[in-house]
């Protein structure tokens, strides 16, 4: 299987996985001029910008280091975008998740896995 179908396929997973969870998936692969967000979903007054990673074997620290402050600018920057497009949002909070999928479509899911620094 090629990456980009391996992609789509963890972060179709990894939507219903949210969805189960509670999540309302609202968009998927949101691209701003400043990179991607593969899910935005909606927990209650929360924005939640997700990256979704799929990889057939990780370890704690590839989840660790997985999303650099390089990948993190984009995604947050891509969020301003989003916000500043959907003025439905004003005053929700903002969240921003990774959820992993590994083999055997095992699920490691970290909400609130960096921020937004001012």
């Amino acid at each position: 299987m090629n990456r980009s179908k391996a992609g789509r396929q963890g972060e179709e997973h990894a939507a219903r996985v949210l969805e189960k969870a509670g999540l309302e998936i609202i968009a998927r692969n949101v691209r701003s001029p400043y990179g991607e967000i593969d899910l935005i979903a909606r927990e209650g007054e929360t924005i939640v910008f997700v990256e979704v990673k799929s990889w057939m074997f990780f370890g704690m620290e590839d989840l660790r280091n997985s999303v650099g402050k390089k990948k993190q600018f984009r995604i947050i920057e891509t969020a301003k975008d989003f916000l500043a497009k959907h003025a439905e949002f004003d005053g929700f909070s903002i969240r921003f998740d990774v959820v992993f999928i590994g083999g055997s479509q095992k699920v490691v899911h970290i909400p609130s896995a960096f921020v937004e620094e001012t």
